[in-house]
């Protein structure tokens, strides 16, 4: 196709040359004797001035008209030489990497449950704040698995550089004398609750259902997808007391945090910059950073940081649509979620207890706890009662019957 669009192109210019040297042609014997020809259907030329002046503008809309045709024509055939195919297809069945040895890096904090029996010893990348990371960690200590956090810095990223994935979350299970690894909030948490209900599965093999798929979107970047990643493996077995009805109704909810609640965050934590500057202060002392970073690092993600979310957060609540008082977009998120509680006519959407979409909710809720959005929400919102019930059941490992079967 490109090699017929750029033929096509010389042609053109071939043929707007060949005029361009006919014009030429017309113009000197208008200048030297044919006073009478005309160029391209132009009025009778009166004197040699008056040609002149037009021969010369002529030129200049020829020169113009082959020079658009002659760079449309490379552009096209650029584009067409270096965009890539639409569907890649390239990591089709990739799943997560199997490591021989772990990584070299340093815990920055072990949480120890006693209820755990899994044998698992996770360990967990995570930014203390980062909404995803918070919701892992919402699902890891309602179950009550032990594991261990390595703060990530968020602009250098030392403690991930072993990998290629690039983002936070990312889990590390030692399983059979290897360390499974896990990406994606939502795949990590699918995992697990899935090996939850099925020991017999093996976690391993578990991660080989949500493989991955690579493709470039409409912009020519390249996207990688994990699929599967909302669903859990019950293998035909549904657990006691669940429907099908209600499976549906979970992952619907999943998927909605991460396509809709989670993109209110940023443009309303770093609305000012004066927020800004107050939300990584406040990451600052939830993460520790005095304790895991040097004093430059610390400041340079405080105040570099902050800045470069304040900018970023304007583009946000562009892409997405946000009201122009942000502040009520994050409302309206949070009603709309309680009325759907509500209409459940249960303490909880998953009932009496918890669920994975309440933990993910909270979860993401939770990543801004300290920040001027989240104390405006519990004001304007009816959010409050529910969230602090779902606290309590997470700090208190409410979920850790399932450790049992």
């Amino acid at each position: 196709m490109a090699g017929v669009e750029l033929t096509k192109c010389v042609r053109a210019c071939r043929n707007a040359g060949f005029c361009a040297y006919r014009a030429r042609e017309v113009y000197s014997l208008g200048r030297n004797d044919f006073t009478s020809v005309r160029l391209l259907s132009s009025r009778r030329a009166t004197n040699m001035s008056d040609s002149k002046k037009s021969s010369t503008l002529m030129f200049g809309v020829l020169g113009i008209s082959m020079g658009a045709l002659v760079g449309a024509g490379y552009s096209y055939y650029k584009k067409t030489q270096t965009q890539p195919s639409a569907v890649l297809n390239k990591n089709v069945g990739v799943t997560n990497a199997v490591l021989e040895t772990p990584p070299d890096i340093q815990i920055s904090k072990e949480i120890v449950a006693p209820s755990d029996n899994t044998g698992l010893k996770l360990t967990l990348f995570q930014y203390a704040t980062c909404p995803f990371c918070c919701k892992v960690r919402a699902v890891l200590d309602y179950y009550g698995f032990s594991y261990n956090i390595v703060e990530v810095n968020p602009v250098l990223r030392q403690q991930i550089k072993w990998t290629e994935y690039k983002k936070v979350p990312i889990v590390l299970a030692n399983v059979d004398g290897v360390y499974q690894q896990m990406n994606d909030s939502s795949m990590i948490i699918s995992a697990l609750a899935s090996y939850l209900h099925d020991r017999g599965q093996g976690l391993t093999d578990i991660v080989k259902c949500y493989p991955t798929v690579s493709f470039t979107d409409d912009d020519g970047k390249l996207k990688n997808e994990i699929l599967n990643r909302y669903f859990l493996m019950y293998q035909g077995n549904i657990p006691q007391g669940k429907t099908k009805e209600a499976i549906l109704e979970e992952r619907k909810w999943r998927k909605w945090v991460d396509d809709v609640l989670v993109h209110m965050l940023s443009p309303n934590v770093y609305r000012t910059r004066e927020e800004a500057l107050q939300a990584f202060t406040w990451f600052s002392q939830v993460g520790e950073w005095e304790k895991h970073f040097s004093t430059w690092e610390r400041y340079l993600v405080i105040y570099v940081g902050a800045y470069a979310m304040w900018i970023i957060g304007k583009r946000l609540k562009k892409r997405h649509n946000l009201k122009d008082d942000v502040r009520v977009s994050l409302y309206d998120a949070c009603n709309h979620w309680m009325k759907s509680v509500k209409m459940q006519g249960t303490k909880f959407m998953g009932g009496e207890s918890p669920n994975l979409s309440d933990l993910a909710v909270y979860g993401v809720l939770n990543s801004i706890e300290g920040c001027n959005a989240f104390q405006d929400a519990l004001e304007h919102t009816s959010i409050g009662t529910w969230y602090y019930s779902v606290k309590q059941s997470v700090q208190s490992h409410s979920g850790c019957s399932a450790m049992n079967g």
